[in-house]
C-alpha cells in the first residue's frame, strides 16, 4: 500500500492507502471520541460523536467513515470541532436514563467518553424512555440506553449474517426492533451476543447485571466446547467467571456463538465431575439413568493414568477380537476438545 502524507493537529502524519482520520488518529496515538465505530464492521458515521475539523471545508466531517487523502489538514483540537463533539454527547446523554450513562454497564464506551468530556448531567429534555426487555435469559435489553447508532444492527447482520435486529419508525419513534418488533426472547435471536460486545452504551447487555459487576482479573483463554478454537477472555470475580468476551483470533476474529459467551455456569455446577470416575467390579451397565446419589455405588474415583489405561485397553481389546475394522471414530470442528 502506498502511503499518503497528511497533517494532523499541526504534525505531519502518514496514513496507508484507504484509511480513515480515526484509524490514521489512533495509529498516531491520539484518541478521537467516538461511539459508533466498532471494529471491524462498517463504518456509517451515525452519531457524530468524532466530528473533526478539515481544513478548506464547510463542515465537520465524521473522522470514523471519512478517509484521508494526500495534503490533508485536520484538526482534533479546534475550539468548533471540540465543541461540537461535547454537544453530540450532551445530546446523547439526555437519552440515557435518569441514573446515568453506567445504569447498566459499569464502563461503557460512551460513560468513557462523558468522563472525558467532563459531562455528568445534561442540559436538554429527557425523552419518553422504552420498556426493559428481559425476556431473553441470556441478553437483557435496555433501550432507555440506546442511542440508535446501528452498531448492533451491523454486528448482527453484516458480521454473523443473522439479521435479527432492525431498525423501525421515523422521528421520535425510530428504534432499535428485533425481528417485526418482538420480544428479544421470542424473536429468531440465537444469542450469540454480538450485539452486546458492539453496544457502546449497555443498552444491551449480558442478563442479570453481569456489566456491572468489576471484575478482579482477566483470564485469556480458547472456548472449551468445540473444536473451532474461538479465543476469548474470562472476566473473573472472586474465583468466579461472570461474563465472558470475544477474543481476536484466526477463528473467530472476536466473534462467539451462544455456548462460547454465556454457556459458562457448568463451571461452578456442584455436580461438575473434576475426577476420572471407573465403573466399579461387578455393577453391569443399566439402562436406567443414574442420579447422583447412584454414582458411588456404580463408580469410584481414579487417576487420569488408570482412566485412560482403561479406555485405551478397551480399544485394543476390540481391536484383537473383532479386528481393526470394528473401530470407527468420528471427527468434526463442532466435536467436543
Amino acid at each position: 500500500m502506498s502511503a499518503i502524507s497528511f497533517t494532523f493537529d499541526g504534525k505531519e502524519l502518514l496514513a496507508e492507502d484507504g484509511d480513515t482520520i480515526l484509524k490514521a488518529a489512533r495509529r498516531a496515538g491520539t484518541a478521537i471520541p467516538h461511539l459508533c465505530a466498532v471494529q471491524p464492521y462498517r463504518m456509517d458515521g451515525n452519531c457524530r460523536a468524532c466530528m473533526v475539523e478539515v481544513e478548506g471545508e464547510r463542515t465537520l466531517a465524521p473522522s470514523c467513515c471519512r478517509k484521508v487523502t494526500p495534503g490533508m489538514k485536520v484538526r482534533t483540537d479546534s475550539e468548533r470541532a471540540e465543541h461540537a463533539r461535547k454537544m453530540v454527547l450532551e445530546l446523547l446523554l439526555a437519552d440515557m436514563p435518569a441514573s446515568g450513562p453506567t445504569s447498566y454497564a459499569r464502563d461503557s464506551k460512551f460513560a468513557h467518553w462523558a468522563r472525558k468530556a467532563n459531562l455528568t448531567k445534561s442540559r436538554f429534555p429527557a425523552r419518553e424512555q422504552p420498556r426493559e426487555d428481559l425476556s431473553n435469559p441470556a441478553i437483557a435489553v435496555h433501550l432507555d440506553a440506546c442511542i440508535q447508532c446501528t452498531a448492533c444492527l451491523r454486528a448482527c447482520r453484516e458480521a454473523q449474517a443473522n439479521d435479527v435486529i432492525g431498525y423501525a419508525g421515523r422521528g421520535a419513534h425510530a428504534a432499535i426492533v428485533f425481528d417485526l418488533a418482538d420480544p428479544m426472547g421470542t424473536s429468531s435471536c440465537v444469542s450469540c451476543g454480538e450485539c452486546v460486545q458492539a453496544c457502546p452504551t449497555g443498552a444491551l447487555t449480558p442478563a442479570n447485571g453481569a456489566a456491572l459487576v468489576a471484575s478482579d482479573r482477566k483470564v485469556d483463554s480458547t472456548c472449551p466446547y468445540c473444536g473451532v478454537g474461538c479465543l476469548l477472555t474470562f472476566n473473573v470475580k472472586d474465583e468466579r467467571i461472570i461474563s465472558v468476551a470475544g477474543r481476536n483470533g484466526p477463528a473467530n476474529r472476536g466473534r462467539l456463538c451462544v455456548k462460547g459467551r454465556y454457556g459458562f455456569d457448568y463451571v461452578h455446577n456442584p455436580n461438575r465431575l473434576t475426577k476420572p470416575l471407573v465403573r466399579r467390579e461387578g455393577m453391569a451397565k443399566t439402562a436406567a439413568v443414574l442420579t447422583e446419589a447412584d454414582l458411588p455405588r456404580y463408580f469410584r474415583e481414579a487417576s487420569w493414568n488408570e482412566a485412560l489405561d482403561r479406555a485405551a485397553s478397551g480399544l485394543k481389546r476390540i481391536r484383537d477380537r473383532h479386528g481393526p475394522s470394528a473401530l470407527a471414530g468420528f471427527g468434526s470442528a463442532k466435536g467436543s476438545n
